[in-house]
């Protein structure tokens, strides 16, 4: 049995300490890569990061933490303050008063402490009765895990109490979410074993879409320098999706029995319902009508990944840029779309949108249905209800993580062998599957390639939710925005869930206030607006 042990923010450069001191020991670690480690296990204590559940300081953690038995038992009240340069040496540790607060100065973060900060320092050596630094040393280090026991510990509680699961038996955040979501909803998800249906999948998935549109806005009015008061009035908007992921993962998604179906007629797609018991995914031709580009430019539909060659820089790209190496990306663009693979309910909004299907090539037919809506509206309902910031934090951790599961690459899990001694490195990079080493002075990082991959994730759960996100922003701006103000209406900048905009104050008053404004987005009302 492998008892548990954790440190916050484990997985950076930490762990790199603990790896300099086991010679002798058998280690096995589950790697994010070559450096970072998800787990380090040594004989029979696993070593996990509990930063991989709860991303936020260790300050800010047991600030929104109000039980806390155990930092009460110690008297540790909050995070304290630490000189990190200035214990420079081993004689700093007999010094017997603490150094002024300038030396608590930090170069890395460009900062020092607060006169607040450096008074509860003052308090600490006082109460403690610190005789030199090295006391106080002693003190910090113990009032961090007691204030990190205290807050996963309530983490725990919170976790078995609301999903029945203990976090100290997954890895991440994202491992105990999904957990959690087959627990609460007990769904039954079909396991795709035709390699070709699974390969069909992994083609369509595209993140999420990020770039500008124009290279240059100014805004203009009486709250930014230069205002030009001869000049009409104007402002630069950031509007925001609020939970664009959840709203995607409680729409009807794939859930059984895939099937390739034979290709039909592009009208017969067009008819299916949003909510049908079936639904498609398609690989097909799409081309943009040269007059629809006009309209279309600033955010183009349909979304792909492609090279682009050096022969379609602009010159002054080509001038910038005389070496260019072309690498895949997601470019939001006007030509045609070859073997596109899409989301049915994607497909209807581009052709309603004037592109045009000149073939359909696959159509992968399954049952969908909105399984994960109960979890995500148990996490939402509770999130309001919750009493203090470290509640809401949980649920929103909850449903903001159990996508990554859904989209997790297997394909990119390395393997990773820890050597202690040269002789132990040199049989690994003896073998077929090795692909480098780094010597990391007192052992070795042996990366390996995976001998086996085993595809059982729902990678089609992950591509629905991420063409369906896609959707919401197109029919936010291109039905709702765009018919109302028309050329009024520019769009500057996207970056997933955000659209950055020029607006008149006199063309955009009246937008839609709290409620109207989610009904526009096809969202039920919430007690919050999904736009801010």
């Amino acid at each position: 049995m492998e008892i548990p042990v954790f440190f916050h923010n484990l997985r950076e450069y930490d762990s790199h300490l603990l790896l300099q001191g086991v010679e002798g020991h058998e280690v096995k670690c589950i790697p994010n890569n070559k450096e970072r480690y998800m787990s380090v296990t040594i004989g029979k204590l696993k070593f996990l990061d509990s930063q991989q559940f709860m991303a936020d300081s260790l300050a800010n953690l047991a600030k929104y933490n109000e039980d806390s038995p155990i930092s009460d038992e110690y008297d540790a009240e909050r995070k304290g303050v630490y000189p990190y340069e200035y214990m420079d040496s081993w004689e700093r540790f007999e010094e017997q008063q603490l150094p002024p607060q300038e030396a608590f100065y930090s170069t890395l973060n460009e900062a020092g402490i607060s006169d607040d900060e450096y008074a509860y320092a003052q308090e600490v050596w006082e109460k403690r009765a610190c005789r030199n630094l090295g006391d106080y040393h002693d003190v910090y280090l113990l009032s961090d895990v007691v204030l990190l026991a205290d807050v996963f510990q309530s983490f725990r509680k919170m976790s078995m109490s609301y999903y029945g699961l203990d976090p100290a038996n997954f890895y991440t955040a994202p491992g105990l979410s999904w957990s959690a979501l087959l627990k609460k909803t007990d769904a039954q998800l079909d396991l795709l074993t035709d390699y070709e249906m699974y390969r069909f999948m992994e083609d369509g998935i595209r993140g999420g879409v990020c770039g500008p549109s124009h290279r240059y806005a100014r805004a203009n009015n009486p709250q930014v320098e230069g205002y030009d008061p001869e000049k009409p009035n104007t402002y630069i908007s950031y509007l925001d999706a609020n939970n664009l992921y959840g709203w995607a993962m409680s729409q009807h998604l794939p859930v059984r029995d895939f099937e390739w179906a034979t290709p039909r007629e592009p009208e017969y797609y067009m008819r299916i319902r949003p909510d049908s018991r079936k639904g498609f995914i398609l690989e097909v031709d799409l081309e943009y009508p040269p007059e629809l580009h006009p309209l279309y430019d600033d955010y183009p539909l349909a979304p792909e990944a492609i090279e682009i060659p050096f022969e379609q820089l602009s010159p002054l790209q080509k001038k910038l840029c005389p070496n260019y190496k072309p690498y895949r990306k997601l470019t939001l663009n006007l030509m045609p779309k070859k073997k596109y693979v899409v989301h049915y309910r994607n497909l209807q909004f581009y052709v309603r949108h004037g592109m045009r299907v000149t073939k359909v090539h696959r159509a992968l037919k399954f049952r969908q249905e909105p399984w994960m809506q109960p979890y995500i509206d148990f996490n939402t309902q509770k999130r309001t209800a919750a009493k203090n910031d470290f509640e809401k934090n949980l649920f929103k951790l909850m449903n903001n993580s159990v996508f990554g599961k859904t989209m997790e690459n297997i394909r990119k899990r390395v393997s990773i062998r820890i050597a202690n001694t040269r002789e132990e490195a040199e049989r690994y990079v003896s073998q077929p599957g090795f692909v480098r080493y780094v010597d990391m002075l007192n052992f070795f990082v042996i990366h390996m390639k995976k001998a086996n991959l085993f595809l059982n994730k729902p990678v089609y759960t992950g591509f629905t939710v991420l063409e369906l996100s896609k959707l919401l922003m197109y029919e936010f701006y291109y039905d709702k925005l765009k018919p109302k103000y028309g050329d009024r209406c520019h769009l500057h900048y996207t970056d997933t869930d955000s659209l950055i905009m020029d607006r008149n104050p006199r063309h955009l008053r009246g937008l839609p206030r709290r409620s109207r404004r989610i009904r526009h987005l096809g969202l039920p009302p919430r007690p919050s607006p999904l736009l801010c």
